[in-house]
């Protein structure tokens, strides 16, 4: 993203935003509707400044204020609007993962820690794409094929075929109903192809969980 080459770039204090189940990558998007008073607050501060915020789910604790996951992404705000009835609605495009540093004891509603950048700096280099051979790429579309019947979904079937790796995998571990742990798991792969491995892996599992272990017929 325009502005970020290294991780000495990025913001060292940052709001997080807990919500499991959410899993933002870096480079992709994802849509948020803001309701509840304190993220409204956190909102406000940061479009007044320089519109980032850490996405991050929890691992248990006090209900109230659990304990944060170890690791979570940082998120730049690139879409905005605000709803007749107070609500925000915005996206937030990944930039980065970070390692989640110590809280800070700041009089804000919503809570801001210190984010560590160095181990997922290459999260910045947009030009490091990878691809997959042609017999990875057979195993995960199996297995993705697999995944859609057995969970009665549907895609575009042509793009998810043919599209680069990265938005592809980042795409689809955003999107589809992985259960909070499985989607700690794909944020904290530390490579793209450790992300593309343990995606495929997951669409295999969740259809031998139901005892699903005789392959659909490719159409």
């Amino acid at each position: 993203m325009p502005g970020y080459r290294r991780a000495a770039d990025l913001p060292q204090v940052i709001p997080v935003f807990p919500l499991d189940g959410a899993l933002l990558l870096p480079g992709g998007e994802l849509p948020l509707q803001i309701f509840e008073p304190r993220y409204l607050n956190m909102v406000d501060d940061v479009m007044a400044g320089d519109r980032v915020v850490g996405m991050i789910q929890t691992r248990g604790g006090d209900r109230a204020r659990p304990k944060l996951a170890n690791v979570g992404c940082l998120g730049r705000i690139t879409s905005y609007a605000e709803t007749a009835d107070g609500r925000y609605l915005v996206t937030l495009t990944g930039v980065c993962r970070f390692d989640a540093g110590e809280e800070i004891s700041i009089a804000t509603p919503y809570r801001q820690l210190r984010a560590r950048y160095d181990r997922f700096e290459a999260d910045l280099d947009e030009d490091d794409a990878e691809e997959a051979s042609d017999a990875i790429r057979d195993r995960f579309a199996k297995a993705l094929k697999r995944y859609l019947n057995h969970r009665d979904l549907d895609i575009d079937w042509e793009t998810a075929t043919t599209a680069p790796l990265e938005p592809l995998v980042n795409s689809l571990a955003m999107g589809l109903p992985f259960d909070p742990a499985e989607k700690q798991a794909l944020l904290e792969a530390p490579a793209l192809a450790d992300r593309f491995d343990a995606l495929t892996t997951l669409l295999e599992i969740d259809c031998l969980d139901d005892g699903d272990d005789e392959p659909h017929a490719m159409q």
